[in-house]
């Protein structure tokens, strides 16, 4: 099995297991055994790791784009402080911006509260050729959501027992919907960045004390803190039931910053390419006319 395989299986969730997230440490220790394409995975050739992956992605965007038969949606979910806006900054800085959007989804607005939980989300899927990333997701719905059950008073759901069977429901809802995309040429890379309480605090820290990245920082962040243990329940829950066949979930080492863009790279490439995609082949009729164009410039 070629390095890059291996590197993705240690990091995706098989389905149908139990998942304890003691398996997937949130620093890696021995980076020494470690190659991409037999170069050392190592924070001295990350850079070059990165610009490489950058330019291989940023061409097979263009085919996906010139197919124009699948789309293809990345989700990263993760605590505060996780990382997810590096992983868009840095991985994905060299795609074309009109073949790809980023939507971030907050707190439900009003609107949003008068549908169910996957409709905003679903008004965001990218179309054939183009790339939508989603800064959290719908998963917010068995995350945040499952920590904060109040929340769920504003939904206006006809439920009046939000026990382990509405829970469950909520992830085959979700599973449901992945594989209506999946099967309908959406493929759908979810990517949990798994960072520890430690390395929060400390990313936390120096957003306070950075003047430039203060805007960041919000005073919540250190309240969820205190809920650590009841998230990363409900992280572990929502890995365990929602990582399938057509839509697995990989579960990347955040406190390594560089590590985390590195394997968020492999797998974008590495699922990309498992479509086989080519350039359209062009009809003859179209040939003829750009050899008559061709010849009437030259003229």
């Amino acid at each position: 099995m070629a390095e890059k395989e291996q590197l993705i299986d240690r990091v995706r969730v098989e389905p149908g297991k139990r998942v304890d997230l003691k398996d997937y440490p949130t620093n890696w220790v021995d980076l020494e055994k470690l190659a991409i394409n037999g170069n050392k995975l190592s924070k001295d050739n990350a850079e070059d790791l990165l610009s490489k992956s950058q330019k291989e992605l940023t061409k097979m965007q263009e085919v996906l784009w010139a197919s124009n038969s699948y789309a293809l949606l990345i989700i990263l979910q993760g605590m505060d402080a996780a990382g997810k806006d590096g992983i868009i900054k840095h991985v994905m800085s060299g795609v074309n911006p009109q073949g790809c959007e980023v939507t971030s989804f907050k707190a439900p607005t009003a609107e949003e509260l008068d549908h169910d939980f996957l409709w905003r989300c679903i008004k965001a899927m990218p179309g054939k050729g183009k790339i939508g990333i989603f800064n959290r997701s719908y998963y917010e719905e068995v995350l945040v959501v499952k920590v904060h059950p109040d929340f769920l008073v504003n939904q206006r759901l006809p439920y009046k027992d939000y026990g382990e069977s509405f829970w469950n429901e909520r992830y085959h809802g979700i599973n449901d919907l992945e594989k209506h995309l999946v099967r309908n040429g959406t493929i759908i890379i979810k990517i949990f960045l798994n960072v520890s309480m430690e390395e929060q605090r400390t990313r936390l820290l120096e957003r306070i004390q950075t003047p430039e990245k203060r805007w960041k920082f919000n005073p919540n962040d250190v309240k969820e803190r205190d809920l650590w243990l009841r998230y990363m329940d409900a992280y572990r829950e929502m890995l365990q039931s929602t990582s399938t066949e057509h839509a697995p979930w990989f579960v990347l080492p955040a406190d390594q910053k560089w590590l985390t863009r590195v394997l968020a790279a492999q797998i974008i490439i590495s699922e990309i390419k498992r479509l086989g995609l080519e350039y359209p082949e062009l009809p003859k009729e179209y040939l003829k006319a750009v050899d008559e164009a061709k010849s009437k410039l030259q003229r």
